[in-house]
């Protein structure tokens, strides 16, 4: 059981359920522990973390990362991309599982999160929207079918310098506005500056990994961004991904402004700001490891406070 927990690298959940928490805290009209002059709700006001909808979007979305997680393991496996690989150790370039037993477990994991995703569905739908259903039961396939052939494939876009905009696309903006959507069945054009934020904040994650194993990925072949456009020019795009992150937050917080206190998110952005000071001085690509756990966190911190303190 530890190996196959290991496989599916809990530690990146926090990060994935990060856009739902935003999401459903805008959609819903139930999230909020203050009101509009800033006080605090009684202990009986009702909360979006009651929701099976929420649920729902949680156990879905670790569902579609836990298949992304095993995919990737199998597809660097089988590829040799992981032979020499800094940070946690993958279970079947080492061995510990085989190709035949990860396939096996992607297809179970692919399954049970299809089932969670219709009960989803239903619930937010239910029989009076079918078209909305049709729509969000072809993202959940289309969902399915990214998280694998990030890594798995001859055409794995994860090899081509795209994985990027996946995290960016399926972490931020799908993850974001779609889960607002189940609450509200409507799109607001707003809802894509917290998305952004959450979508760049992932991506940062992302480039931290790949300038990590940037020479590694470079001797298998593995062409990511950061590989394409090499060291610097990847330390200058961390540093952009991290600030446009913050100016979108801002702006939708001066949009929908009320009190100071929307802005406790910013708490989040002081490990993040310490962390362009360490990327910047990075000289050894495996000294990034530790960072990646630092970012991820305070991605999530900021879902957790942005959406306490502005809905």
């Amino acid at each position: 059981m530890k190996h196959w927990l290991a496989a599916a690298r809990l530690r990146t959940l926090p990060l994935s359920i990060s856009g739902i928490i935003v999401g459903c805290s805008l959609g819903s009209t139930n999230f909020h522990l203050f009101n509009e002059t800033g006080f605090f709700c009684c202990f009986g006001c009702p909360s979006v973390l009651e929701s099976s909808i929420f649920w729902l979007a949680i156990l879905t979305t670790i569902g579609f990362q836990v298949l992304s997680n095993f995919a990737n393991d199998y597809g660097d496996g089988i590829k040799g991309t992981d032979d020499n690989r800094v940070g946690e150790q993958r279970l079947v370039a080492s061995g510990i599982i085989t190709p035949k037993q990860m396939k096996r477990a992607m297809v179970i994991t692919a399954i049970l999160t299809l089932i969670v995703a219709l009960l989803l569905i239903y619930k937010a739908f239910g029989v009076d929207n079918f078209g909305y259903s049709v729509l969000f039961f072809i993202l959940g396939i289309v969902s399915i079918a990214a998280a694998i052939k990030y890594t798995v494939g001859k055409n794995a876009y994860g090899y081509s310098g795209f994985g990027d905009v996946f995290v960016f696309v399926f972490f931020g903006w799908l993850g974001v506005v779609g889960s607002c959507f189940l609450y509200t069945k409507a799109i607001n054009w707003d809802v894509f500056l917290p998305a952004t934020s959450i979508g760049l904040l992932s991506v940062a994650v992302l480039n931290l990994n790949n300038m990590r194993d940037r020479i590694e990925d470079a001797k298998a072949n593995k062409n990511t961004l950061v590989v394409k456009i090499g060291s610097q020019n990847a330390k200058i795009y961390h540093y952009s991904l991290i600030i446009t992150a913050l100016i979108c937050a801002l702006l939708y917080v001066q949009l929908h402004y009320y009190s100071a206190i929307q802005y406790l998110f910013l708490i989040a952005f002081i490990p993040l700001i310490l962390n362009m000071v360490v990327v910047a001085r990075n000289v050894i690509h495996k000294d990034l490891d530790g960072e990646l756990k630092k970012v991820a966190l305070s991605t999530f911190l900021f879902a957790i406070l942005f959406a306490i303190f502005n809905t």
